[in-house]
């Protein structure tokens, strides 16, 4: 009888062993930690979200939120830049740990990812031509061509409104295709429109509606496997929150603090 009960305590102490090893191996954080990085998609070429200054540096607001919060899990962080149609599918394939590009949080995409809470809130705006006078607001854009990213929540949004998108893979892109004509608005956030516009004041085109954006949130692939990920990525975030330095790196890139729930203008 002792044998067997000795036996029952090994069984299942090896039961335990192999369960722990198992949830260390399919959770995500425990992949980070083992591995020293965090590995953070962004594009790059978004400014002020992720961009290069003029010496080349990779900068931005989500790119020190992102060096941040590699910080806060004491690990270094690893940032992989590439067009926006792979972010997502390279966060739900596994190949990204987490999104930082101003990624918009919808409940379309909190079904398909696990989001972190929210820490900005961003500005949308319907940029026209300049000499486009029959677009004023989103319902003008009915049987328009506007220009956006494949995937993005601006080309869903143009889409609904019944519009015709050119895709392209920057902003910079979508600014050429209106001033060559090829495109009759585009629907973007305020603050890259705002940015493009500081560093090319020749362009002739225009913003004619400012409406309240998408709230920005950390995708994460879906599943229990970055369940303790997603909290401790939304503890870091809310020390950022609370120690002012959210606020500091908003006011920093965007010349306000977007950490709270815009209005439309």
């Amino acid at each position: 009888m002792k044998k067997m009960i000795a036996l029952m305590m090994a069984l299942l102490l090896a039961l335990t062993a192999v369960s722990a090893f198992a949830d260390a191996a399919t959770d995500r954080l425990a992949k980070i930690k083992e591995s020293g990085k965090l590995i953070v998609a962004m594009e790059g070429v978004w400014q002020p979200w992720t961009y290069h200054d003029e010496t080349g540096a990779l900068v931005g607001f989500d790119t020190e939120v992102a060096a941040l919060i590699a910080e806060g899990l004491g690990v270094q962080v690893e940032y992989v830049e590439t067009d926006w149609s792979s972010i997502l599918a390279g966060v739900d394939s596994g190949r990204f740990d987490v999104a930082l590009n101003g990624v918009g949080y919808t409940e379309k995409r909190q079904e398909a990812y696990n989001f972190s809470d929210i820490y900005v809130y961003s500005v949308l705006v319907l940029v026209v031509p300049e000499a486009n006078e029959d677009i004023h607001t989103i319902e003008d854009l009915k049987g328009r061509k506007t220009s956006n990213s494949p995937g993005s929540n601006y080309a869903q949004m143009a889409l609904d409104a019944g519009a015709e998108v050119v895709y392209v893979d920057t902003l910079g892109e979508t600014m050429e295709m209106l001033l060559q004509g090829r495109a009759e608005a585009t629907l973007n956030d305020k603050d890259s429109v705002d940015s493009y516009l500081s560093e090319h004041p020749e362009a002739k085109i225009k913003i004619v509606q400012v409406m309240p954006g998408d709230p920005v949130a950390i995708p994460m692939k879906k599943g229990p496997e970055t369940e303790t990920l997603k909290a401790e990525i939304d503890r870091i975030l809310e020390e950022l929150r609370q120690n002012g330095k959210l606020a500091e790196l908003s006011i920093k890139y965007f010349g306000e603090d977007l950490t709270k729930k815009q209005e439309a203008e």
